[in-house]
């Protein structure tokens, strides 16, 4: 049983920056982990995913370039950075964990394991 906790949201302006945190426990480090959010009224948005055997990432095309995934397997966390905020990146982040590479990154339905979420809010 994988635990995922999430931390590091708060409230910025636009153009600033903010670190995301998920730390990992229980299970050696899952092969495919992800950050969604969702704002308010919208369904879950896939933003990024990494596989954590490889290395390899993906990433949204409105967060291209201005976010960054990464993970520091010595701590079993995974990190989301996030530079140059837009009010519309406002939502609830959480990270997800799944048990296989297989199947869709995107879908939520896929994972198996949640973080608890993070608010981050960028302001005007």
């Amino acid at each position: 049983q994988v635990q995922l906790v999430d931390s590091g949201g708060g409230s910025v302006q636009a153009g600033g920056s903010l670190r995301l945190s998920c730390a990992a426990s229980g299970y050696k480090y899952p092969p495919c982990m992800t950050w969604f959010r969702q704002a308010p009224g919208k369904e879950r948005e896939w933003v990024s995913t990494i596989y954590t055997g490889s290395g390899v990432t993906t990433y949204y095309a409105a967060v291209k370039g201005r976010f960054t995934i990464s993970q520091d397997n010595a701590k079993n966390t995974l990190y989301l950075q996030m530079n140059s905020l837009k009010p519309e990146d406002t939502a609830i982040y959480y990270c997800a964990a799944k048990s296989t590479i297989f199947g869709s990154a995107g879908d939520p339905k896929n994972y198996n394991y949640w973080g608890q979420g993070t608010q981050v809010t960028v302001s005007s």
